[in-house]
């Protein structure tokens, strides 16, 4: 008796067929997993919106702010320490206050928030977007801090606060120069509060080259002042505080 199998052509038509679905089938699953990694980034927006709530109830509408030390001596709230890690850039107190002192943490974690003494570095996942591709240039002058991979490792958030408008002329937006409450809001629902360092992209009229979205054009997902998120809204160049979607005024 004969034994029946597969001649070597037939088993290359089926090899062939098979690389041709996996060519197919790849892209999409990728498309799938990107999307998937914005919605959590989306998903993690949503929670520091309802931390965030509550700190504002319990500050009479004054948003989580931090002192940090200026290199040129004085202090100014610095958006970037609303919440998050200590991070890597040696100025503003980025690489000295960590979770105990960024005051949106405790609002956040279900254990106790860890002191910054001693040299580890207390994770907190809450402010570390799965997206989070750093920048090509973050603005600061020094080999070796003028570009990163990641904002989360960086400054110690991969999210910002709304604490200034893209013109260069240091309008304050939501938090005071100064510090304290929050100006009267005149459309919460287009007004953001927190979202992704991608917003400041173009801030100062300059590009950070912050291409979490694609490199086709510079993207942002917000957490408005009515507590609603958008996702992937886009962010044009140059210096603008006000599109369709979003504004970064009160």
């Amino acid at each position: 008796m004969r034994r029946s199998a597969f001649t070597l052509i037939e088993l290359l038509v089926v090899i062939a067929v098979i690389a041709v679905l996996i060519a197919v089938l790849l892209p999409s699953l990728g498309a799938a997993k990107f999307a998937g990694r914005v919605t959590v980034c989306g998903g993690r927006l949503q929670q520091i919106g309802i931390a965030t709530t509550a700190y504002l109830n319990d500050f009479d509408n004054t948003l989580p702010q931090r002192f940090g030390p200026l290199p040129g001596g004085g202090e100014a709230v610095i958006a970037a320490l609303f919440g998050g890690k200590k991070g890597q850039l040696p100025f503003y107190g980025v690489n000295r206050i960590g979770a105990e002192g960024r005051p949106l943490n405790r609002y956040l974690m279900d254990t106790s928030v860890p002191q910054d003494k001693g040299p580890d570095v207390f994770p907190v996942e809450s402010f570390r977007s799965p997206i989070d591709k750093g920048a090509t240039n973050t603005g600061v002058p020094i080999p070796g801090f003028d570009r990163t991979d990641s904002m989360y490792d960086f400054i110690g958030a991969s999210y910002t606060m709304n604490d200034h408008a893209p013109t260069g002329e240091g309008d304050a937006t939501l938090i005071p120069s100064g510090g304290g409450r929050m100006p009267v809001l005149t459309h919460p629902s287009r007004t953001w509060v927190v979202g992704t360092h991608t917003i400041y992209n173009y801030d100062q009229g300059g590009d950070r080259g912050m291409n979490w979205f694609g490199r086709a054009k510079t993207e942002a997902n917000l957490l408005f002042m009515d507590m609603h998120v958008k996702m992937r809204l886009y962010v044009p160049p140059g210096m603008i505080s006000e599109t369709q979607e979003y504004s970064f005024l009160p």
